[in-house]
């Protein structure tokens, strides 16, 4: 396990959500790169619903980390009971009116009788600060015959090796914990949980590298940034097509 210390207080981490650059927490953003994470986001959502269609369990879904809730409204729109959860008090506002659903603001306001069949942490294990009591807190709101999708950003890949601390998955200090395969199989087995998929997020590839060549050459040209992060991105999952060390995996999870 590889994490980040010392580390903001929950508290002190609020200010670091609210860059227009965080682009999860802002339907308004106008840059080139704002409006092309928000086409690819458009694109996510519908294969996310797929995913979670497929599982085949209760249509209840708990969207941890929900942001403006529009990967929520999608499946609410198929029928679906949905609740969301968002620390970011501006996010958690914008979804809760578009949901018409209250959405909570901590773990620690989920109702312990309601379960649902789906809970996805889509980039959001990373920045729980109690990782342990927010697990049992999770698996706790979980169906027996329910299901744990997790996306995380992965420290092996071949993009975080190549731009080592400019490396755009570090997102210090937002991102308090940093996985790996092994690190993801030690929570399972940890947690009474097994594994049963993994899945690439082969576009994280690029959208990473694009923001680790901003970081790492602040004064180069747009151009110069896009199509070197095309090239990183590109590489990346070439090798992690034989690693299996994608930029970004995702997990599918449930109880044993």
């Amino acid at each position: 396990m590889v994490f980040t210390n010392p580390r903001p207080t929950e508290t002190a981490i609020q200010p670091y959500y609210d860059f227009p650059e965080y682009y999860s927490h802002n339907n308004e953003g106008k840059s080139l790169t704002s409006v092309i994470y928000g086409q690819v986001r458009n694109l996510a959502i519908s294969k996310k619903y797929k995913l979670v269609e497929s599982l085949n369990t209760e249509k209840s879904i708990l969207d941890i980390g929900c942001g403006t809730g529009d990967f929520l409204k999608y499946v609410q729109d198929k029928g679906w009971t949905v609740k969301g959860l968002e620390p970011n008090k501006k996010a958690r506002t914008q979804a809760s009116e578009k949901l018409g659903v209250k959405v909570l603001k901590s773990l620690e306001k989920l109702d312990e009788k309601q379960k649902f069949g789906v809970i996805t942490l889509f980039h959001v294990l990373e920045h729980i600060h109690e990782l342990k009591k927010g697990l049992k807190s999770i698996i706790t709101s979980l169906l027996s015959n329910g299901y744990i999708i997790i996306a995380v950003p992965n420290h092996e890949s071949k993009d975080a090796e190549k731009y080592g601390k400019y490396w755009a998955g570090w997102d210090v200090p937002r991102h308090l914990y940093h996985f790996n395969d092994s690190s993801i199989e030690y929570l399972a087995e940890k947690y009474d949980l097994e594994i049963i998929d993994k899945k690439p997020m082969v576009f994280d590839s690029y959208y990473v590298s694009l923001l680790s060549e901003k970081y790492q050459n602040p004064e180069a040209s747009v151009i110069s940034n896009y199509s070197k992060s095309v090239i990183a991105g590109f590489k990346s999952n070439r090798a992690a097509s034989k690693s299996g060390n994608y930029s970004s995996n995702l997990y599918i999870l449930r109880k044993k």
